[in-house]
């Protein structure tokens, strides 16, 4: 039979899911905001925070996001994680939704893509997760 589950006694969904929400955390604060290579990322922080300011603040932020994408893959205190997750992804979105919506990718429309991000996290966190 077929093992579907790892030493932290994740199911292979649960496991997908929770790689799944690293990367994207993990490739937002690498590449586009530690890198630099999505300049957008840094306007969006130059008309929020500081435009003097704005290359350190995102870069900050990137660490920030790395950091997270970490403890996500570390299975630490997990539902904690999922509600620390939904917390900075709501906040972040409906600050960037007010200020500095012409800059966001998708638009207005990214609130969707944002609530669907939260709708993962909250079903990996806590419906998924047998912790």
């Amino acid at each position: 039979m077929v093992n579907l589950t790892n030493r932290n006694n994740q199911l292979l969904p649960q496991r997908i899911l929770t790689w799944f929400i690293a990367l994207v955390w993990l490739a937002n604060g690498l590449f586009c905001k530690v890198l630099g290579l999505v300049p957008r990322h840094e306007q969006i922080v130059a008309r929020i925070l500081n435009a003097n300011h704005s290359h350190s603040f995102t870069v900050l932020i990137g660490i920030s996001e790395i950091v997270m994408a970490i403890w996500i893959l570390s299975n630490f205190k997990t539902k904690l994680n999922a509600i620390v997750q939904i917390v900075i992804v709501a906040t972040m979105n409906v600050i960037e939704f007010m200020l500095a919506p012409d800059l966001l990718l998708w638009g207005k429309f990214n609130s969707l893509f944002a609530f669907i991000f939260i709708l993962v996290v909250f079903i990996n966190g806590f419906y998924l997760n047998k912790k």
